[in-house]
């Protein structure tokens, strides 16, 4: 067996080991959620159902687990896997503490900024100081960007499998096998949680899970060089961020203006407030379970653009054009030097 075809195996027995973890883990932890009273209202159906909350620590579950076994079976890799698995342990408790607290946008923003600084060690040895900075903001930008794209059953859950999918075949197209083992161990992780996230939720993710779903994103994003098709799966979320800075600028949530549901159950949006993906979609009345189907498909056009992307890299760096462009790109990592 190759090299290349170990680690891909190893990847999938991660992706494996973090969807049976979360996947066993994940009724008992709803039942001590709710016995703890960490619930809240699904405001989007009529009945107004109970739910628990910060089921994303069932997420973290599981990818901790398929990253301890991607140490553990693939020695060399261990400085990069325990070096995400340190961001994303801070990114969760951030989440956890958000989801018990509710921090400012300030707050969870410096927060956030703090739990990237450990991926500053998995930068070019002759990175400038001005791209080491941005290592740690462009992680607290995408875990915000996942984390606000959210509110409806399953949305955040299955953007993020879309996404993780999408890193997953484009790590193994460009040969980045090592990373496919943080994209397979989250991959594995949330698939597993989307089967009680999805309509109807029998839990939220929290700001736990879609936090750290977005700090994923970003540490593939760096230590893969993945950051142009990490761009592209996170367009659905750029997009919405944008619509709602540019509609509201930043406002907290507890001031938004929630999306209302009529008499047949539907979902409307108000008329007055930000605007949002979300709201784009629902434009007319539909169901909860069509919005999130149509966000879905949305995802997944941009998903099949970065794999398409991943597949014609190799020969749009060996176009002159594009491969000045991207020795131009490359400046980045030197200035401040």
């Amino acid at each position: 067996m190759t090299p290349d075809m170990t680690i891909i195996l190893i990847s999938a027995v991660c992706g494996i080991l973090g969807f049976i973890v979360t996947r066993l883990s994940m009724p008992k932890l709803i039942h001590k959620l709710e016995k703890a009273n960490i619930i809240g209202k699904d405001i989007h159906k009529l009945s107004k159902p109970i739910v628990a909350e910060m089921g994303g620590i069932g997420i973290l579950f599981g990818f901790i687990i398929g990253i301890f076994a991607g140490i553990y079976l693939f020695p060399t890799l261990t400085f990069q896997l325990t070096i995400t698995l340190v961001v994303i342990l801070f990114v969760g408790i951030i989440g956890m503490v958000d989801d018990l607290l509710t921090l400012s946008s300030k707050e969870k923003f410096i927060l956030l900024f703090l739990a990237g600084i450990p991926l500053i060690w998995i930068a070019p040895p002759s990175a400038g100081i001005l791209y080491i900075i941005l290592i740690p903001i462009a992680v607290s930008i995408v875990a915000n960007l996942t984390n606000m794209l959210a509110g409806l059953n399953g949305i955040e859950t299955g953007l993020g499998v879309i996404a993780m999918t999408s890193l997953t075949i484009s790590c193994i197209i460009l040969g980045k096998y090592d990373v496919a083992i943080i994209s397979m161990s989250m991959l594995g992780a949330l698939i597993a949680f989307l089967l009680y996230n999805k309509y109807p939720s029998k839990v939220f993710p929290g700001d736990t899970g879609t936090l750290i779903i977005g700090a994923a994103i970003a540490t593939i994003a760096f230590i893969g060089r993945l950051k142009l098709i990490a761009f592209i799966v996170l367009l659905p979320n750029i997009i919405d961020a944008s619509m709602k800075l540019y509609s509201a600028g930043v406002v907290e949530r507890h001031k938004h203006s929630p999306t209302k549901v009529n008499e047949d159950g539907k979902l409307i949006r108000p008329e007055q407030g930000f605007k949002s993906l979300i709201r784009f979609v629902i434009k007319k009345p539909i169901s909860e379970k069509e919005a999130v189907k149509i966000i879905w498909g949305i995802g997944v056009i941009f998903g099949i653009l970065g794999i398409f992307v991943a597949i014609m890299l190799p020969d749009m760096t060996g176009n002159a054009t594009i491969a000045q462009f991207i020795k131009y790109k490359d400046i980045f990592y030197y200035l401040f030097n």
